[in-house]
């Protein structure tokens, strides 16, 4: 039998906070909000964390987890060819693109935008988020930049561009209230990465 670890006020303010500051945004956002979506106490609500800021560093740590698990779980990661595990990535994150904007938008994605300058800790956490997550496709992309046209450049940078492209999908998205802009963009995407590494270019059928 599996068991579940209890769901603690602290887990419900990190679920709330996820969910409303991803429609709301983060300074639209109160702590009043947060406590009543979460079913908790203001009391309690400063009992797990010093401020709202110290819940934001936190929700975006939250989201890392929770997002590294569905990615780690994803079957993207099952083909032998490095190529076929980055486009099945971008199929990937193409299927989550579903629901309203804030529904398949990215929490950190919309905290930096707003935090940048007026949070620093929110906005490193946010950073360290995103970098976290693209860091998980430089092998297969470093192993696709060996022996291709493209070796000058990095995995490091190459795997930063396609959060590039995602979110600056998500900002148009939402700006547009329609999710197809997203999809577009990663369509785009693949089609970077083909034009890329063009030994993996599709053959086209011969009769």
């Amino acid at each position: 039998m599996t068991t579940h670890a209890p769901e603690t006020a602290r887990t419900r303010l990190l679920d709330a906070a996820v969910r409303v500051i991803r429609e709301k945004g983060y300074h639209a956002t109160s702590v009043d909000e947060l406590c009543a979506a979460a079913g908790v106490t203001k009391g309690a609500f400063f009992h797990h964390f010093k401020s709202k800021e110290d819940l934001g560093v936190a929700a975006a740590d939250h989201w890392s987890t929770a997002t590294g698990g569905l990615f780690a779980g994803a079957p993207y990661h099952a083909p032998d060819d490095p190529f076929d595990r980055v486009m099945g990535y971008l199929d990937f994150r193409a299927a989550l693109i579903r629901g309203t904007t804030a529904e398949f938008t990215c929490l950190v994605g919309t905290m930096a935008q707003e935090t940048f300058l007026t949070n620093p800790p929110i906005r490193d956490a946010c950073f360290d988020s995103i970098a976290g997550h693209a860091e998980t496709l430089e092998a297969d992309l470093a192993a696709l930049i060996r022996g291709s046209t493209a070796e000058r450049i990095t995995a490091k940078s190459l795997a930063l561009h396609t959060q590039v492209v995602l979110q600056g999908a998500f900002i148009l998205a939402k700006a547009k209230d329609d999710p197809s802009i997203a999809g577009d963009s990663i369509e785009h995407l693949r089609r970077y990465f083909r034009l890329l590494f063009d030994a993996h270019k599709p053959r086209e059928n011969t009769p």
